[in-house]
């Protein structure tokens, strides 16, 4: 079973703690290999008394804890064995604490030795220094090591040669709308071209990505579409011409003796809009629909 796989990719809004998407985790074979994945008995598990982070803030653990009891622990914690018995916590304190907050008994865990634990973290340096490591790789690489491994940004970018803003400023494409993400992925698209759409809304993106792509923006265009955006303006970019529904549209408009616009997105989503006058105008459309 892969470890990762069906752990609530989608729900990053609902729950505080960043998803480690397998897509792009260049040791995801490796890991699964490397890593039980099994349901832990929570009072099996102790936290590490050497982990830094003492304090958890309780609204906070209350919140995740709601959001546990609805969907469930969505990201493994990373446990390690513990003499003579039980599992110490490497990675997931949050989550522990929140899901016994819950009520949980058990809590989805990866178990690693230390052998395992050591071999993939040298296997995420060697892929981070790769030439040929994409980009939003190299990001889920950073995150990897941040989130499973305990290293703060600075210890990264010492084994990379990085400063740590520069392992900060990988990571954050990992905001990217995810549709911008696999295009990125594919080669569609370039970083610099992506990197303007981190925090634009994933329903405004798919409206214009495929035109765009299609057209080659530049990284400045896509910076003025996405300030347009988050300034709550209209898009700049005129419909996708999609003639397959410009005789269906001219049709209705015929019909119902009102303009009518179909509108679509590079996935082939759309909406019809109707235009009415007035309440009579809009009562006469209504009969002539149920008609």
């Amino acid at each position: 079973m892969s470890a990762k796989r069906g752990l609530g990719r989608g729900f990053s809004s609902l729950i505080p703690d960043n998803l480690l998407d397998e897509t792009f985790d260049p040791t995801a074979q490796q890991d699964t290999k490397m890593s039980d994945f099994r349901q832990v008995a929570i009072d099996d598990i102790t936290p590490d008394d050497t982990q830094p982070r003492k304090y958890f803030e309780e609204d906070s653990l209350a919140e995740l804890a709601e959001s546990i009891k609805e969907h469930g622990v969505l990201q493994p914690v990373i446990l390690m064995p513990k003499k003579p018995s039980g599992y110490i916590i490497v990675a997931g304190e949050r989550r522990f604490r929140a899901a016994k907050l819950a009520g949980l008994t058990t809590i989805p865990s990866l178990v690693r030795t230390l052998t395992a634990q050591h071999k993939l973290e040298l296997s995420l340096i060697e892929n981070i220094q790769r030439q040929d490591l994409n980009v939003l790789e190299t990001a889920t690489a950073y995150l990897k090591l941040r989130d499973q491994f305990n290293m703060k940004l600075e210890e990264i970018g010492a084994r990379v040669s990085k400063s740590a803003s520069a392992i900060s400023n990988t990571m954050r494409l990992l905001k990217l709308p995810k549709i911008v993400q696999e295009a990125v992925f594919a080669g569609r698209m370039s970083e610099g071209q992506a990197r303007p759409l981190i925090g634009v809304r994933e329903e405004a993106v798919e409206e214009i990505l495929e035109q765009a792509i299609k057209e080659n923006w530049t990284a400045r265009k896509f910076e003025q579409w996405a300030n347009n955006q988050k300034a709550g303006k209209q898009s700049v970019v005129k419909k996708l011409s999609m003639p397959q529904y410009d005789e269906a549209e001219k049709a209705l408009t015929t019909k119902l003796r009102t303009p009518t616009k179909i509108s679509t997105n590079s996935r082939g989503a759309g909406k019809i809009v109707i235009s009415f006058k007035n309440k009579l105008d809009f009562d006469r459309i209504q009969r002539h629909i149920e008609g």
